[in-house]
Formats: C-alpha cells, structure tokens, sequence
C-alpha cells in the first residue's frame, strides 16, 4: 500500500495542483451538519435516489416541482403520505413518475422522522456518525432506508457535505492498484479493509476522506 504523500506527489506530476483543486468536493464540519434542516436532508435522499440511473442533469431540472409534489420534504408530512396521494403523483408529468422511487420518498420521510424522534434530528444523527467507519453509516442507511444500496448511500452523503469516500470504478481500480481488495468489495471484510486503508492515509494527512477518495482515483486516470 503506498503512502498518502506517493498519491498526491504521483496526481501533482500528472495533472499539477491547481486542476486536482479544482475537483476536489467541499466538506461540512459536524457542526454545519447538524445545522441542516431535515427537510433539505430528504430532498438531497429523494434527489439521490431519482438520480440513479437517470442524468442527473435531468432530475435537477425537475426538482422544483418534486419539491411542490413531496411538501417541500416536510419529513413528517411525506412519511404521512397516503396511498392514493402517491398514485396520483404518477399522473403528475412535471415529476420523474418511477413508481418504485416515489413509493421509496414515504418510506425514506418515515426513516428520517424515527431518526429524529430517536436523536432530535436526522442531521444530527449524520453529523455525530464518525468517518473512520463511514462504511457503517452506507451500512446502516442501506438497512433502514430505500434505495440506498451500492454507491447510492455515499453519494447522498457526499451531496450534504458529509465527509466519505465513494468506491466509484476508479477508486476501486486504485485500491486494487494497491493491493488493498482484488475485487469490488462487498463483504464486509472487504469494506473494513478499505476502510482501514483510508484511515491510514487520513492520519498520515489529516486530508478528508473525500478528498483522498479523489486522489486515490486519479491516480489510475484522469477523469
């Protein structure tokens, strides 16, 4: 496994500082977390799971009137969504009418709001989830929300300013560069491996897991 400063030295010569900058995400503190409405935390849920699959350019275009259709993301009035209201959403042509994905808007609202009757807020629960076992937050949204399997649980956290690595195909590709996995990983095994590894290079940097999740993918190719 090589080094954090054999990563960034290796994109730096390739690409040069000023371009590695320029894609690097922007990462909230806890605190700014914690300050989220939960009503903006469903919306970017709901948006994530609208953009699987689907241009994201798209569904963005749209999200005004998802806005409108969903309450503004009122968690409390979505997870009290009837049936029939949510039938009707799919004669709405203003929306993205995915059946599956509409019916995933009530459970997630439902997810949120025992997350808020549990801890006070849903932002709070993410916020306070520490990021050298993020696998363990995509684990547990995967497991208690909808739709939120394979990269999709990460890259909602990503969209809020939540601090993670994604296993995006260049990342897995680097990791296997590494000698980290020899496949995707699944497992829980795996996971931990590639937690772990981003770990060691969080404490050799003190660098964000985001931003070496960037790092690490360039260094097999420059998107």
């Amino acid at each position: 496994m090589k080094s954090y400063q054999w990563m960034y030295q290796h994109v730096i010569e390739r690409a040069g500082k000023e371009r590695l900058a320029s894609r690097l995400d922007n990462v909230r503190t806890d605190e700014e977390i914690a300050a989220l409405g939960d009503d903006f935390m469903l919306s970017n849920l709901s948006r994530r799971v609208f953009r699987a699959g689907i241009r994201h350019a798209v569904v963005d275009a749209k999200w005004p009137e998802f806005e409108k259709a969903f309450w503004g993301f009122d968690p409390h009035k979505v997870a009290l969504m009837s049936d029939d209201q949510l039938e009707r959403l799919m004669q709405n042509d203003k929306i993205i009418r995915h059946w599956g994905k509409i019916k995933s808007t009530r459970l997630n609202a439902f997810m949120v709001t025992e997350y808020i009757a549990k801890q006070g807020s849903f932002a709070q629960f993410i916020a306070q989830w520490p990021c050298d076992d993020i696998v363990g937050l995509w684990a547990e949204l995967k497991k208690n929300g909808s739709h939120l399997g394979g990269n999709s649980g990460a890259a909602f956290l990503r969209m809020i300013g939540k601090d993670t690595f994604m296993l995006t195909d260049e990342v897995v590709a680097g990791l296997k560069a590494q000698g980290i996995i020899d496949k995707r990983p699944t497992s829980k095994r795996d996971l931990n491996a590639v937690q772990q590894a981003f770990n060691q290079w969080h404490k050799e940097s003190s660098v964000p897991y985001s931003h070496i999740s960037r790092l690490l993918a360039f260094t097999v190719g420059w998107e």
